[in-house]
């Protein structure tokens, strides 16, 4: 009978393995290093990969990039929301002269130009969409 060794490492998919009873478990752990959060649009990205690209999302998990790929996407979309919201308001002469003269006209336009820009960062980032 050959002897198993304890820890084995696979070139193909780059991970170590460890003998538990009869079977090869991967090693899988978090980078520490990573601290920066997923937030919202992270976390919505998660959960469609999880429900409509799962080999992406579990290639991610094992290769222990996840985490750091939302991060990263949830960056984008902030900094993509905010100069979305910008180039609406200016278009649209949404100026703080209108919030002084009549703050509730403000208050309605600025809510409706923030629910159009985060449909946007949906369709663009979070669901992979193409927008017409």
């Amino acid at each position: 009978m050959t002897e198993m060794k304890k820890h084995i490492y696979d070139e193909n998919n780059g991970l170590w393995y460890e003998l538990i009873g009869d079977y090869y478990i991967p090693v899988l752990t978090l980078s520490s290093e990573e601290q920066r959060p997923i937030g919202k649009w992270g976390r919505m990205h998660r959960d469609y990969l999880k429900e409509h690209h799962p080999i992406l999302f579990n290639d991610l998990v094992l290769s222990g990039q996840l985490w750091i790929y939302l991060a990263d996407l949830n960056e984008q979309a902030q900094e993509r929301l905010s100069l979305i919201i910008e180039k609406m308001k200016a278009s649209e002469g949404i100026t703080e002269e209108l919030k002084a003269a009549d703050q509730m006209a403000w208050v309605g336009a600025m809510n409706s130009i923030h629910n159009r820009a985060e449909e946007i960062i949906l369709r663009e980032l979070v669901y992979e969409e193409d927008v017409i």
